[in-house]
């Protein structure tokens, strides 16, 4: 899969052009982090208890998923059979930056996810407040 250059460089550094690959574990999409960005993940991973089931699930499917992986010369990765399985990824991806990752959908899939959610974002000609909070549209 081709990475756009526009998230290239929010992902790589000279410092480290390593990544972490994983699935997410609520939305059939992929997580692609910077691997300075992983480690605060892990990190959090960490703190989390084993004794809760969804911490615990939510740990063994990022980390049991996890892969490194890097960009080659051409700005692409390798998308692991497995992981394009869970993602229904088939041919057409949408990149979407995410702030410390990007998410990586079917383009199918991620068409009819998006509509899902903005047909529930209006309510009565208006955003819900509970999921605008005080945002200024």
């Amino acid at each position: 899969m081709a990475v756009p250059t526009r998230h290239r460089d929010r992902l790589v550094s000279p410092d480290s052009q390593s990544l972490i690959l994983t699935l997410n574990p609520w939305d059939r999409c992929l997580w692609l982090y910077p691997e300075p960005e992983w480690t605060l993940v892990e990190e959090k991973l960490q703190a989390l208890p084993d004794f809760d089931l969804t911490s615990r699930r939510t740990k063994q499917i990022m980390r049991g998923h996890a892969i490194e992986c890097a960009l080659d010369g051409q700005g692409r990765i390798l998308l692991p059979g497995e992981l394009r399985e869970f993602a229904a990824i088939e041919r057409q991806v949408v990149v979407l930056g995410q702030g410390n990752k990007c998410e990586i959908w079917d383009l199918a899939s991620w068409n009819k996810q998006r509509d899902e959610w903005l047909a529930g974002v209006v309510v009565d000609g208006a955003p819900p407040s509970t999921m605008l909070g005080s945002l200024s549209l």
